[in-house]
């Protein structure tokens, strides 16, 4: 599955088209949701990292990933679609928005919780990953992309 590279972060549930700045399935920008395809590479890789440096912010504060090649070896077994290149805390993303109704032991997969988080459902920590994602997505859109295109707007002159 690793083989078949992922052309964008779209997970099929957009919210952009209602009105959402920062959608709610993928994490991208509504521009980058518009526009994607008229990216160059350089403008998707930077995307996909900013996407990648958040998810693991959040990640790393709630498990350990302990053995990286048993989890990416349990993705391919599963055949659950994940970024090689990116950060094994990505993959675990994957696992856990996939398979958390199915997992009964995580440590088979080379992964572990943080001892705040052991008491947890995996589906409980899932939708709790989720919704901090996409606060850290619309923070960083509050302050660093949309004050730019609000004085993208301003007419000095006027």
């Amino acid at each position: 599955m690793s083989n078949q590279r992922i052309k964008t972060p779209c997970v099929g549930l957009c919210s952009t088209v209602y009105g959402d700045l920062v959608c709610r399935g993928c994490k991208r920008f509504h521009h980058e949701v518009i526009n994607w395809n008229g990216y160059s590479e350089e403008q998707k890789h930077a995307v996909w990292r900013r996407l990648e440096v958040l998810l693991v912010q959040v990640m790393a504060a709630k498990l350990e990933v302990f053995d990286p090649v048993c989890l990416r070896g349990q993705l391919e077994q599963r055949q659950i679609r994940y970024v090689a290149n990116q950060s094994p805390y990505c993959w675990a993303y994957q696992l856990i928005a996939r398979g958390a109704r199915a997992i009964n032991q995580l440590e088979a997969y080379g992964v572990v919780l943080l001892p705040e988080f052991r008491g947890w459902s995996l589906p409980q920590l899932r939708d709790a990953i989720d919704r901090e994602f996409f606060l850290l997505s619309e923070a960083h859109y509050e302050r660093y992309v949309a004050p730019k295109f609000l004085s993208a707007g301003l007419d000095p002159s006027a």
